[in-house]
């Protein structure tokens, strides 16, 4: 599946301000298990998302309207932490997930993200904080933007609050290119070094079909 490419995003800024918010409480073990990648979205949070009944708990912040469906979460430190598991990636982008924003995030849930569209910003948690404060005392459409060309977050008041991006990966998300197809870009040179080498040092690929 080709990798969705990431310019930059709006929407009310749900505020979900917890610290250590690890993968199985972002997608539960269990459910990797017999659940395709495009079905893991109803199942993102579901320990706080649902009720015992299987009904949508009004305390969940997520379910609450503005924030229903937002692209843009805030969290607070260690977001993403626990067990490697790219379905937690997946399982955000299936309830409309495409940017965190938090101080910190698990290594490598961060890296994961890279690979999968979903773009991870960290901030100082007072500037996180002070997002989520414009939005909830803002009209119920109070907006934020994520604007990866540019490394802004804008918030709900107009601020402009520029983030740091590794370039390569920035450029990989802009254009929609995991490290799979980075590497397909330059399918030419290799193939050329290739050539080059067995010409060289033909004893080196007696065995390669």
């Amino acid at each position: 599946m080709a990798m969705q490419a990431f310019t930059s995003v709006t929407g009310p800024a749900t505020p979900l301000m917890m610290a250590n918010v690890d993968t199985d409480v972002i997608i539960p073990i269990q459910r990797l298990v017999g659940t395709g990648r495009e079905g893991l979205g109803p199942h993102a949070f579901e320990r706080l998302r649902y009720l015992p009944d299987g009904s949508d708990n009004p305390d969940f912040v997520a379910n609450r309207e503005p924030y229903r469906g937002s692209p843009i979460m805030l969290a607070a430190e260690n977001f993403g932490c626990g067990s490697s598991r790219e379905g937690a990636v997946w399982a955000l982008m299936g309830m409309g997930v495409r940017c965190v924003i938090a101080p910190s995030f698990g290594d490598i849930f961060f890296a994961n993200c890279f690979q999968n569209g979903l773009l991870p910003v960290r901030l100082p948690i007072e500037e996180i904080r002070r997002i989520a404060e414009e939005t909830e005392a803002g009209p119920g459409n109070a907006r934020t933007t994520v604007d990866l060309a540019r490394q802004v977050v804008i918030t709900p008041t107009g601020r402009e609050i520029p983030f740091g991006v590794d370039t390569r990966k920035k450029d990989a998300m802009l254009n929609g290119l995991d490290d799979i197809a980075m590497t397909l870009k330059r399918a030419d040179a290799i193939a050329a070094w290739k050539a080059q080498d067995r010409a060289t040092r033909a004893w080196a690929w007696e065995s390669v079909a």
